[in-house]
């Protein structure tokens, strides 16, 4: 098998005030995750992502930052926009509920109707009239935007584009791609040894 490649990434954004976190914020290994909410690959590593936030109990926090490949799916942003107006009515909780309601239903590859958007966030607690006028505004499409900029800035090219952040070192390592549990876990040990 091919060793783990412990590329770096190039100008990774620290911990932002708008960034959206599971797990401890102050745990010293970040996963930054940029990802389109239509992508197949990112549905995968959702479920890897959440796994590892749970094994490492405290040292892993997973930062989720939206990469919308629009070119190819263009339903990508207006979903990112959905999972922000879900965390201003509802909080951080109501925002990671959204992602994971989103992952659930799309067939990914542009399949989620968009129209079903203010169904899920009632699915999920949230006031569907306040929630569908939140997205139509499009108040977030900036921020969105902002946060793919910041992934073109560290180097990310596809989804998922994750970078594993080590703050006591400074160091980080890319690990593009739905990689598997264990392939993410053996560059989040070799950080943790270090």
């Amino acid at each position: 098998p091919s060793r783990p490649t412990q590329e770096s990434a190039q100008e990774v954004l620290p911990l932002q005030a708008n960034d959206h976190v599971r797990g401890d914020k102050s745990a010293r290994i970040l996963l930054i995750e940029y990802s389109d909410l239509e992508c197949p690959f990112c549905k995968r590593f959702h479920r890897t992502a959440i796994q590892a936030v749970s094994e490492y109990n405290g040292q892993v926090a997973w930062v989720y930052r939206h990469f919308p490949l629009d070119q190819i799916h263009s339903k990508a942003d207006k979903e990112a926009e959905a999972a922000e107006c879900a965390g201003e009515l509802g909080g951080e909780d109501a925002f990671w509920k959204m992602t994971d309601k989103i992952y659930e239903v799309t067939p990914s590859n542009n399949g989620l109707n968009l129209d079903d958007l203010p169904k899920l966030a009632s699915q999920i607690g949230l006031d569907e009239n306040k929630f569908k006028v939140c997205l139509d505004s499009g108040k977030y499409a900036a921020h969105v935007e902002e946060d793919y900029q910041g992934g073109i800035k560290a180097g990310i090219s596809g989804t998922p584009g994750n970078i594993l952040l080590d703050t006591k070192t400074g160091k980080n390592i890319l690990v593009p791609g739905a990689v598997p549990f264990d392939s993410l876990k053996s560059s989040i040990d070799s950080l943790l040894k270090g």
